[in-house]
């Protein structure tokens, strides 16, 4: 997508003039603190973070690249079922739940697999998932996330109702909903907006605009001057963040998680990025995008950014990066592998997940099957 979809102008008629009362906005340009090239450019905003954590971060950047990389072939293999590819979002998906704490809770949609993995879910239990697995679902004691919705937008409320269970219990965490530029676009954004924005609810809504609802450009879903320009309807605050800067991201974010833990109410986060692979990989973008848009985009790679700016700090090597791909290639086939050898599922197994005293008609059903 470029620049110009991104940054649409409201068109005016010649000469027109606002009228008392009506409500108008001005374009806003997005939060960053790395240039393209990752230079710093905003020494101001840059966040607290010490070295070994600047290192963590590039290392779960790299690590998400070469296991989407992976799930991707996976899938091609039929070793895994339904996968929407992540690579290009790594900055706007690391950064992000980096800079939450354990007991904050997130609600991913169907492409967020990395922040609830980064957050606690084991990698082997994501690739179950893939493959329609009731263990996958099986989220582990002390794991703060939810699975991810299919339903576009739905999510939304979850974290909104998740938020004032929050509140109400006098809890210091939050929650965050993460949904693409699609998602803005339903019901359940406004409705869970305009619900925190009221009871100053502890939640922020993350939204990822990677600038195609499937295959619907951005230009086609508002006419708005931007996603963050709609948290002005909902009464809340709306910041628009370069989705390729992991730093900006983490700031951002950081900055959502301390006002809505503090009792400032929500915020609704839009992080400009881009996805490099299909939708799905039952998506072909060569249909809706350009090659030229594509190496636009590709040269704003959140890895490589970041990569330029901690190499000239001398945090990183060629040699670092080298290492740790071939340690998440072994990785990955490691989880795929458990993946692969969990007991396969049975009816009987299916229906005893669901209760903790399976109801009588239940366990007649169950009969039925075995024999």
């Amino acid at each position: 997508m470029r620049k110009a979809e991104l940054e649409r102008p409201i068109e005016k008629e010649a000469n027109l003039t606002p009228t008392d009362g009506e409500v108008t906005a001005a374009p806003v340009s997005p939060f960053a603190i790395l240039s393209v090239e990752g230079e710093l450019i905003n020494k101001q905003a840059m966040p607290k973070l010490n070295d070994s954590q600047l290192i963590e971060l590039m290392r779960r950047m790299v690590f998400t690249r070469v296991w989407d990389e992976r799930a991707v072939n996976l899938g091609r293999q039929g070793r895994l079922g339904f996968y929407a590819p992540v690579s290009g979002q790594e900055a706007s998906m690391i950064g992000s739940e980096f800079a939450l704490q354990k007991e904050d809770f997130v609600c991913p949609g169907y492409r967020d697999i990395p922040q609830i993995v980064w957050h606690g879910l084991p990698l082997y239990q994501s690739f179950l998932y893939s493959r329609g697995h009731q263990h996958g679902g099986q989220i582990p004691d002390g794991v703060k996330v939810l699975m991810p919705q299919i339903i576009i937008g739905a999510q939304i409320l979850h974290a909104t109702g998740i938020a004032m269970g929050m509140k109400k219990r006098g809890q210091k965490n939050c929650a965050i909903a993460y949904t693409g530029d699609g998602g803005s676009s339903e019901g359940d954004f406004y409705e869970g907006m305009n619900f925190a924005g009221v009871f100053k609810l502890p939640v922020i809504y993350f939204v990822q605009n990677n600038g195609y609802a499937i295959t619907t450009p951005f230009a086609n879903q508002t006419a708005a001057l931007s996603i963050a320009h709609k948290a002005i309807a909902a009464g809340i605050r709306g910041v628009q963040v370069d989705g390729m800067d992991v730093l900006a991201v983490y700031q951002a974010v950081s900055t959502a998680a301390e006002l809505a833990r503090t009792g400032a109410g929500p915020t609704l986060i839009e992080a400009l990025t881009y996805r490099y692979k299909p939708h799905s990989m039952a998506d072909d973008p060569s249909k809706y995008r350009t090659k030229e848009e594509e190496t636009e985009w590709q040269g704003k790679d959140p890895i490589a950014r970041f990569r330029n700016y901690l190499t000239k700090k001398k945090l990183w090597t060629e040699e670092d990066e080298t290492r740790l791909k071939e340690e998440a290639k072994a990785t990955v086939a490691e989880q795929i592998k458990k993946a692969e050898e969990t007991e396969k599922m049975t009816v009987g197994g299916l229906i005893d997940s669901m209760f903790e005293h399976t109801p009588p008609y239940l366990e007649e059903q169950k009969k039925l099957w075995h024999k």
